[in-house]
């Protein structure tokens, strides 16, 4: 599933492309032909993302698109219309929005009450970690659970829980709620650092650029070489050489190390 920089990125791309003029909207496999007709040649005021969530204001009309496990949002593909839910057109520009698990026309309290149930997101203004330090707290569950839980911390999936864990030394079976202050304010300031850097260089990098060569590297970085512990069960950990191991956390796969997340 798509993670929080993933969605970020998309909607600067949109607010860059569609963000002018009218748009053509269109929904080529039908299934969103009435929801593309309501937003169909009018201006968007902007698009907006909050976690997994993204939204195109048009007035009081509000576009509502989350993509899921499959989604996928981007420039149009010839004969790709059976899969096309909403294609959005402008000035030559046609990007498709494909396989979503929604996509919807939505009222502002439709959005608001969204966007209330939602926690924290590491890419938003707000710096203050007060409001993820106690959502994180209030909960007994396994922390790699409670990091997947959009209602306390959104936009974290699957790859920066089990890296965000390993960076910050716990192991995600640690229960949430004794994990300390300092320690969790030290992961939102870890989390919103390396979100930042996903949205800048479109995919999810968590390696310390002094360990790969600089920063410069990180970008030719190959699958290996980028991530920590991420499906690396039974490969040698980056930093100390330790076997890394596979635990199964919220119904969903998490890796970490051993020796260097001993909390």
């Amino acid at each position: 599933m798509p993670e929080g920089h993933t969605i970020r990125r998309l909607r600067n791309d949109l607010d860059r492309l569609f963000g002018d003029g009218p748009i053509t909207a269109s929904s080529p496999q039908g299934r969103f032909a009435d929801g593309a007709a309501v937003i169909d040649q009018r201006v968007v005021d902007r698009f907006e993302a909050d976690g997994k969530h993204l939204f195109g204001h048009f007035g009081n009309d509000i576009l509502h698109v989350h993509l899921g496990l499959i989604g996928k949002f981007g420039p149009s593909v010839d004969g790709a219309d059976a899969h096309c839910r909403l294609r959005l057109a402008a000035s030559g520009i046609s990007w498709d929005l494909r396989g979503p698990s929604t996509c919807a026309v939505i009222s502002p309290d439709v959005h608001a009450a969204i966007c209330a149930g939602l926690g924290p997101d590491p890419l938003g203004r707000s710096s203050d970690p007060s409001a993820f330090i106690e959502q994180i707290n209030s909960t007994r569950k396994p922390i790699g659970a409670a990091l997947l839980d959009q209602r306390r911390v959104s936009g974290i999936g699957n790859v920066y829980r089990a890296e965000l864990c390993f960076l910050s030394g716990i192991r995600p079976t640690t229960s949430a709620a004794t994990v300390d202050k300092t320690t969790l304010a030290d992961m939102w300031d870890t989390i919103r650092t390396l979100m930042r850097r996903g949205v800048r260089q479109g995919r999810i990098i968590t390696r310390d650029p002094s360990e790969v060569g600089g920063p410069r590297r990180l970008q030719r970085l190959d699958d290996d070489e980028r991530l920590y512990v991420y499906k690396r069960d039974s490969e040698r950990c980056h930093r100390c050489g330790t076997e890394i191991r596979l635990v199964e956390i919220a119904q969903r796969k998490c890796w970490y190390c051993p020796e260097c997340q001993q909390t």
